[in-house]
């Protein structure tokens, strides 16, 4: 006998060509002979240890067959067609599949290759998603449109009479309503603000038994929380979250009508949570390791780019969005989502993570169309979404995996450089040509502190000495040299100025008729030591904060 892990077997089935359409070539693929009429009316689960047995028209789940002699799973094919199995799921790797396909083609019967980044849990919820999709009630609405899962939460608000939230598995709440007029208190309110659920004595004892009920749950009121009605939403045997709505209506017990209300309603959250768990997990997040390893500059193989589907020709660039300083510690997640929900409107290969305090993305580098370009109109949705003062930094393009960690370097220069400099206090967007000068000031104040022969004792004196003398210097040096601008600059008399740059060419031996000279004068008092401390937050500040325990 085999086992069945999931009730998907009805009365009503699905084509093969259907089910391959549903799931998507990122989850699986055919393997030999392919028949697209054929019909998938459930599936099982093979046991080695068990008599196969017969069972027409399902699909037949084959995990232990991976890594199996080719005599047994030859066996398994011919006796699996001679039962009217409809096909195969199994896990090769790539090497295999020539072999998987001539089983396939001698036996009669196709395998279905399931990705390697598809577990076979998620697997089975998958089918038991599609499967009953075909039999869903049509009672159940179903929005497939631009935020789908908010969508649903207005029409059961608009039922329930109070505000609705769908929770992840990590009570993180992922959409909820703004219908006008709801019911909501102040525990949802705060919820909502957070983006995760607040923490209370009761939080355990209630996601405990929702998630083992199969029937939708109502709490009375508690304190100030109002009355709730919860429901888990699963596809198949495999949990995905909960859809909690206040109830307006009081204190009775549920009704039958607001009982079909929020099933339904969690079994359309459960389809679009399942496709977005499929395509993270079969894309997003191995794009997200990607990227990682490119950031990280360690164990880069060289391929990355390539995996990422960017081109080395054209190149990637990265961008860098640090929040404003003293933000809360959500707020970097919350910024991740929002720069890569927009950015994918235009740049579908966009790929971004969090990493110490900032966000990162990576786009394909577009010659006529600059990344800036691209980040810049992102900012007052970033404002309305996450909040005011976030910076972006465009560090430039790399052209090899491994230059994609000198980016991030850069990025983080930009910041900490911003940071330092009251002058940039109002620019948001970050180039290296815009803030080339004082990344040149920046990095002359590093060799000045590291090599004390490449400073003037002299210059150092009269910053000490004469600190006026020295504001004159910088400021003639400022105005190339125009006595009459820098004294309007300084508010003094031209011959003031005379007198004090005088001064320096006799008291601190300065020769200001030299061109040399007068660059490294202008260098060492336009970048002096004491700056490379930070005044301000910048980006290692949010490093530092994002590993503080």
């Amino acid at each position: 006998m085999t086992t069945a892990i999931s009730p998907t077997v009805s009365e009503e089935s699905i084509t093969l060509g259907a089910l391959l359409a549903e799931l998507g070539s990122q989850t699986a693929t055919l393997l030999g002979p392919r028949d697209d009429e054929r019909p998938v009316r459930g599936t099982e689960f093979y046991d080695a240890l068990e008599e196969l047995g017969e069972d027409p028209d399902v699909l037949l789940f084959a995990p232990s067959t991976t890594g199996a002699p080719l005599t047994r799973l030859t066996a398994l094919a011919e006796q699996a067609a001679r039962f009217g199995y409809t096909a195969i799921a199994v896990k090769c790797h790539e090497s295999e599949i020539p072999t998987y396909s001539a089983i396939a083609e001698t036996s009669g019967i196709p395998f279905l290759r399931v990705s390697e980044r598809i577990g076979w849990r998620l697997f089975d919820a998958l089918l038991a998603q599609v499967l009953g999709d075909r039999r869903h009630s049509e009672d159940a609405h179903r929005n497939r449109g631009a935020e789908p899962l908010f969508a649903l939460t207005n029409e059961l608000a608009g039922f329930f009479g109070g505000s609705v939230a769908i929770e992840d598995l990590g009570r993180r709440i992922i959409a909820y309503s703004s219908v006008p007029g709801q019911l909501i208190d102040t525990l949802r309110t705060q919820g909502i603000l957070t983006r995760r659920v607040p923490a209370s004595p009761f939080n355990d004892d209630q996601y405990r038994t929702v998630l083992r009920s199969d029937d939708p749950i109502k709490y009375p009121r508690l304190g100030e929380e109002e009355p709730r009605v919860v429901c888990a939403i699963r596809a198949g045997a495999l949990p995905l979250g909960t859809i909690w709505a206040i109830d307006a209506s009081g204190q009775g017990d549920l009704t039958e009508e607001q009982r079909l209300r929020i099933r339904n309603a969690a079994a359309v959250a459960a389809s679009h949570m399942l496709d977005d768990i499929r395509v993270r997990k079969a894309t997003q997040i191995p794009r997200e390791d990607r990227m990682r390893t490119l950031l990280n500059g360690r164990d880069v193989m060289g391929s990355e780019l390539a995996e990422l589907g960017i081109s080395e020709e054209r190149g990637a660039a990265l961008l860098a969005f640090a929040p404003a300083p003293g933000d809360h510690p959500s707020i970097p997640a919350q910024l991740r989502s929002a720069v890569q929900r927009h950015l994918a409107l235009h740049r579908p290969e966009v790929v971004s993570v969090v990493r110490g305090g900032l966000v990162y993305a990576l786009i394909a580098n577009d010659p006529s169309h600059a990344a800036a370009a691209f980040a810049e109109p992102l900012l007052p949705i970033i404002d309305r979404l996450v909040g005011p003062g976030v910076r972006v930094a465009a560090p430039g393009v790399a052209h090899r995996s491994g230059e994609v960690t000198l980016l991030r370097d850069l990025a983080e220069r930009l910041f900490d450089t911003a940071a330092r400099h009251p002058s940039t206090a109002r620019t948001r967007m970050l180039t290296v040509h815009s803030m080339r000068p004082l990344l040149v000031f920046e990095r002359a104040a590093t060799a000045f502190a590291d090599s004390s022969e490449l400073r003037s004792l002299e210059l150092e004196r009269m910053e000490a000495d004469d600190p006026l003398v020295s504001e004159t210097v910088l400021a003639w040096c400022s105005s190339f040299g125009n006595i009459a601008r820098t004294a309007r600059a300084l508010g003094v008399h031209e011959n003031t100025v005379r007198y004090r740059l005088r001064r320096a060419e006799e008291k601190y031996r300065l020769d200001l008729e030299d061109a040399d000279t007068l660059l490294v004068t202008w260098l060492q008092l336009r970048a002096p030591v004491g700056r490379l401390l930070p005044a301000h937050a910048g980006a290692a500040d949010l490093r530092e904060r994002s590993t503080a325990p």
